[in-house]
């Protein structure tokens, strides 16, 4: 019996190692690799087939310099406004989605831009307990091992964006017809006002409600610091010598 006990604690020891040896090299290494797949682009692709549609996969990598400056400022301004000033989490936001949450069927999310990159790139999507953990960990280890810039740019390579599409390229060509750097400000904007949900809110064929959503973006944009470049510091009240975006 002891036998195994020690067998069971060995092994466990041995898995736990491998585990935190294989997350961190991941981090490091897409700290300068570009991410090519990430688990919710083949979940997506799984329910394409199962449900007998057309095999659908839009993703195209383009480094942050490629992007149009608007863009960052506008999912900062809809998703994160505090994302140059945090470490990974919003307690504020976490605890207030929480009170929200009590008194809702559908639960609303508190997650920082990097949380929700962290479940882009290395996790399912879902509510348990283990996954949110696991957000956790790998925020943790973004924030640690990769800068903002970096983290940005992954968060807009990696992100959903509409119906097959992932990242700024993507979803650039197919809804607008030009490269993500060519996007504008309103264009930005309105992407920006899908990204809760962007399966039922489509960029290409705006709703009232998404032009409302876009407005009040563009509102809240005017308040947020245009985001530094790899290398500037990154000041927390303002940054890119404290030109608001306009």
């Amino acid at each position: 019996m002891m036998f195994i006990v020690r067998w069971l604690l060995r092994a466990l020891k041995w898995l736990l190692l491998f585990f935190f040896a294989s997350t961190i090299l991941a981090v490091v290494a897409y700290r300068f690799l570009p991410v090519p797949l990430t688990p919710l682009m083949l979940i997506r692709c799984g329910e394409q087939l199962k449900n007998g549609k057309e095999l659908k996969l839009h993703h195209d990598w383009v480094p942050l310099e490629s992007i149009s400056p608007h863009l960052p400022v506008a999912v900062m301004a809809s998703e994160d406004q505090l994302f140059l000033k945090h470490n990974g989490f919003d307690t504020k936001a976490i605890m207030k989605a929480y009170e929200k949450n009590k008194k809702r069927k559908k639960p609303m999310g508190g997650s920082t831009i990097t949380q929700q990159t962290a479940k882009n790139v290395f996790l399912w999507h879902g509510q348990n307990y283990l996954r949110k953990g696991l957000e956790a960990y790998f925020t943790v280890l973004m924030e640690l091992f990769w800068s903002k810039q970096r983290i940005m740019e992954v968060y807009l390579n990696s992100i959903e964006m509409g119906d097959g599409i992932y990242g700024a390229e993507a979803v650039a060509q197919h809804h607008f017809g030009k490269s993500a750097e060519k996007l504008t400000r309103s264009e930005c904007a309105l992407i920006a006002a899908t990204l809760p949900n962007p399966l039922m809110r489509n960029s290409q064929h705006p709703t009232p409600y998404l032009y409302k959503r876009q407005k009040q973006i563009e509102h809240q944009m005017k308040f947020i610091p245009t985001f530094p470049k790899e290398g500037e510091k990154v000041n927390p009240k303002t940054t890119s010598g404290g030109i608001y975006h306009q």
